[in-house]
């Protein structure tokens, strides 16, 4: 994985969470469609040509690109505008094609001009009937950018009340810095899912299309949804994947992922255990997990020295959490903590490849990593997050979540409660979060041990989506579609049934129960590993139906 796709995976985790409304029938501006007031935009010419040389997947697949000019704010279309890169790939079978499909990988900050390529191989025949349009969504990637200038590199702090502190300087200056730096103080207003819903619509309008398809993970599938409350008539096969819990507010989604990723790192623990001859970090689950808390324990009082790099307790949480996110990375993230256990050691240790990549990303910034951050911040903030989105103003409520989480949380107690810029932001939002709730057909993919966006979350969303279909995968996991264009193991059950919908255009009969193949380990095996390692470690107990079939 290069670091490009690496800082976006970790975009994706830090920050993926749209703003829903709290409350039914919450009052909410009209929706504007492109038709309404933008006829500047409709007619404009997109000069479509080579895509940019460093777009290798785009080049493979024989894709074009292109610029849409877009109104910076939707409720005055004759100000100031913004530009959009999009990709197209045509469709192959033109006999049967539906029209424009558009995907989205997540965020919010996570560039899409490539995601629609990257997507192609796991549609199989489904892809050859639509133009399939990739994109970067408003101030990302290659469209209209959001800079914050570079941070300062932050200083050693030797306890957790420390690193607390600075975490919270941290995110004040962030906040000042992203809306003193160039023109961000006039474009910051205008960074919400809203308007990244509206700027999908005009990218359709200006295709010349009808309706629209969407794919979107993780952010990405919370704002098909959202474009699917704001433009229900235009939304034609829609397929979010990982989407969050639209009852909970922004921060609340995060708090909500702390016991999941710990229950990932129970699974992880006791696969370890069994190869302790390989990995050396305990013969029980117990010791293993002992093993990781003890360097969370030994960062907290420093970070810790690999060479050149450092790791301080900030990025070791981010680094962990990514790495259990998924059962296939059980090996990367064993023999990253072995690195990790003897550098806490005090050891000279030449890190494993795949952490050194980590290290890299934390200790050497580039513009690429400064737009990915804090455009997802500014979505963040920006999504009627500020106070609505439910961050706390108070920087001391952050510190007693984290502490009040750490008997249960031991390791990512600090990562799931931390502080964001969001509570000293400078622009306020503009509009509330999107009120859920129509009868929209969409086809709604979870993973049941999904450690990100936790599966109850899913289910919650899917209530009030009551026009959606529910495919639940029995996989620890953040995304389920075409999980083997990342090089995972696919789940052939929701692999069909997607492509099956995106041809026919036809929901299964009812929602899907789809079995992980190969499964590691049996479900009594797991919940005993689990209920072991609950057992030794004074943490709350972990029901099984968390790992068994429980749709709502």
């Amino acid at each position: 994985m290069t670091i490009s796709r690496i800082a976006t995976a970790t975009a994706l985790g830090v920050a993926g969470l749209v703003c829903w409304t709290g409350a039914a029938g919450a009052s909410v501006p009209a929706p504007r469609s492109p038709s309404s007031g933008l006829s500047r935009y409709l007619g404009q010419h997109l000069d479509w040509g080579a895509c940019p040389a460093d777009a290798a997947d785009l080049t493979k697949a024989g894709a074009q690109c292109a610029q849409v000019t877009a109104p910076l704010d939707y409720a005055a279309p004759d100000g100031p505008t913004i530009t959009l890169a999009i990709s197209r790939i045509e469709a192959r079978d033109r006999a049967h094609r539906r029209g424009v499909l558009l995907a989205n990988p997540g965020g919010p900050g996570g560039p899409g001009l490539e995601y629609a390529a990257l997507m192609k191989p796991a549609m199989k025949d489904a892809a050859d009937r639509y133009d399939l349009i990739g994109f970067d969504p408003r101030f990302v990637g290659r469209s209209t950018p959001i800079y914050c200038g570079a941070s300062p590199r932050p200083q050693p702090t030797h306890s957790r009340r420390e690193a607390f502190e600075a975490s919270v300087r941290s995110a004040r200056e962030t906040a000042r810095r992203c809306y003193e730096h160039g023109n961000n103080a006039a474009l910051l207003p205008h960074a919400s899912s809203r308007n990244v819903a509206r700027d999908m619509d005009l990218i359709r309008a200006v295709l010349g299309e009808r309706r629209l398809s969407y794919y979107g993970v993780s952010y990405g599938g919370d704002l098909g949804a959202v474009y699917t409350q704001m433009f229900p008539r235009r939304a034609d096969r829609i397929v979010i994947d990982s989407v969050t819990d639209p009852a909970l507010t922004q921060y609340e989604n995060f708090q909500a992922a702390g016991p999941a990723q710990e229950r990932g790192l129970d699974e992880w623990a006791a696969w370890t255990a069994r190869r302790s001859d390989e990995y050396k970090l305990g013969a029980t689950p117990r010791q293993v997990r002992t093993s990781v808390e003890r360097v969370v324990s030994t960062v907290d009082g420093g970070p810790l020295r690999f060479g050149d790099f450092t790791l301080d307790a900030s990025a070791l949480g981010l680094v962990l959490r990514q790495l259990v996110a998924n059962e296939e990375s059980n090996p990367v993230l064993a023999r990253s903590v072995r690195n990790l256990v003897d550098a806490a050691a005090g050891q000279d240790v030449q890190p494993v490849p795949e952490l050194r990549m980590w290290l890299e990303l934390f200790n050497k910034p580039t513009p690429e990593l400064d737009n990915l951050f804090n455009s997802g911040n500014a979505f963040l903030c920006g999504d009627g997050g500020w106070p609505a989105g439910g961050w706390p103003s108070d920087p001391e409520r952050y510190w007693r979540n984290i502490e009040n989480a750490r008997r249960t949380q031991p390791v990512f107690a600090a990562t799931a409660n931390g502080i964001f810029p969001c509570p000293f932001w400078k622009t306020a939002p503009r509009e509330p979060g999107v009120a859920i709730g129509n009868r929209v057909p969409l086809l709604l993919l979870q993973a049941r041990r999904d450690n990100n966006v936790p599966y109850t979350g899913a289910v919650a969303l899917h209530r009030k989506l009551e026009g959606s279909r529910m495919i639940s995968a029995d996989i620890r996991s953040h995304g389920v579609f075409g999980r083997g264009v990342d090089g995972l193991t696919p789940v052939p059950c929701a692999d069909r049934a997607v492509n099956a919908y995106l041809r026919t255009g036809a929901l299964p009969a009812a929602d899907l129960n789809c079995a992980a193949p190969g499964r590691p380990y049996a479900q009594r095996e797991l919940q005993r590993d689990v209920d072991a390692i609950r057992a030794g470690s004074g943490s709350t107990a972990v029901p099984v139906s968390v790992w068994s079939p429980s749709p709502g």
